[in-house]
């Protein structure tokens, strides 16, 4: 009997031990959840917000979150076909719409200041990514840059300038700028960002998309614009995820002790 208590007893502790480490794996997958899911906090789509197949007519404003569109260094805008030319990855094929941009600065002028500005505060999240869609015409800018704001007036470059090294007259699909190591970007009601024409590397003056064009009056259409992150732990799920982590830690220890 008391053998029979004893071997009752040990097969108890390692049964707890087992629930406690189940439990704090649990917590710990929980908080990495948590901290890796990343977020949808704003997206145009340009499209009119009651559908009407109509591709010449659409909105600026966002489909989901809230923020703004405009246009800058003296840009113009009308909307097009957001299925043109092989398409944007919009899945509203037949009412598709896209801003499409033009007027643009004189050849050799204006380097990094025509094109098109996005604001959306990003309050509450973090490790934050930007994507969107972009058809360049044949006598548009063969570079853009993408530039960003912490404070809604001053943009700064980041990253290298997005080539169109496949000509003109098609879409860019899925261009992407993780700003995950700017951390003056995250949880920022004041975020906003910039992609505008840019002179080609090295020289002091605009390259067409296509290389037979000649640098001029071109469009640039721009669909999908995407701003993700991730959400900022709450201090309490930081704490639980750190006890829980501790707890783990202590178990496995014991476990070999």
């Amino acid at each position: 009997m008391k053998l029979q208590r004893s071997m009752n007893s040990v097969l108890a502790s390692k049964l707890l031990a087992n629930a406690r480490q189940l439990v704090c794996g649990c917590t710990v997958l929980a908080m990495c959840s948590a901290w890796s899911s990343a977020a949808l906090i704003t997206q145009w789509n340009f499209n009119s917000v009651v559908p009407d197949a109509a591709t010449g007519t659409g909105t600026l404003i966002a489909a989901t979150g809230a923020g703004t569109a405009s246009l800058v260094g003296g840009t113009t805008a009308t909307f097009a076909s957001g299925d043109a030319s092989g398409g944007s990855s919009d899945p509203a094929v037949g009412d598709d719409s896209a801003w499409n941009l033009s007027t643009w600065p004189a050849q050799g002028a204006g380097d990094k200041t025509a094109g098109a500005q996005f604001a959306s505060g990003t309050a509450g999240f973090q490790d934050i990514k930007v994507t969107w869609d972009q058809r360049h015409s044949n006598t548009t800018s063969r570079y853009v840059q993408f530039q960003y704001s912490t404070d809604g007036t001053n943009f700064v470059d980041f990253g290298s300038a997005f080539e169109a090294d496949q000509g003109g007259d098609r879409w860019y699909n899925g261009r992407m700028i993780d700003l995950s190591t700017v951390n003056g970007v995250n949880n920022n009601a004041n975020f906003a960002f910039r992609v505008v024409n840019t002179f080609a590397p090295s020289s002091s003056g605009y390259l067409p998309a296509t290389a037979t064009s000649t640098y001029g009056t071109g469009t640039q259409r721009f669909d999908m614009v995407t701003i993700e992150g991730n959400a900022v732990p709450e201090p309490a799920t930081v704490s639980l995820g750190i006890i829980g982590l501790l707890a783990l830690v202590r178990t496995q220890r014991a476990r070999r002790a």
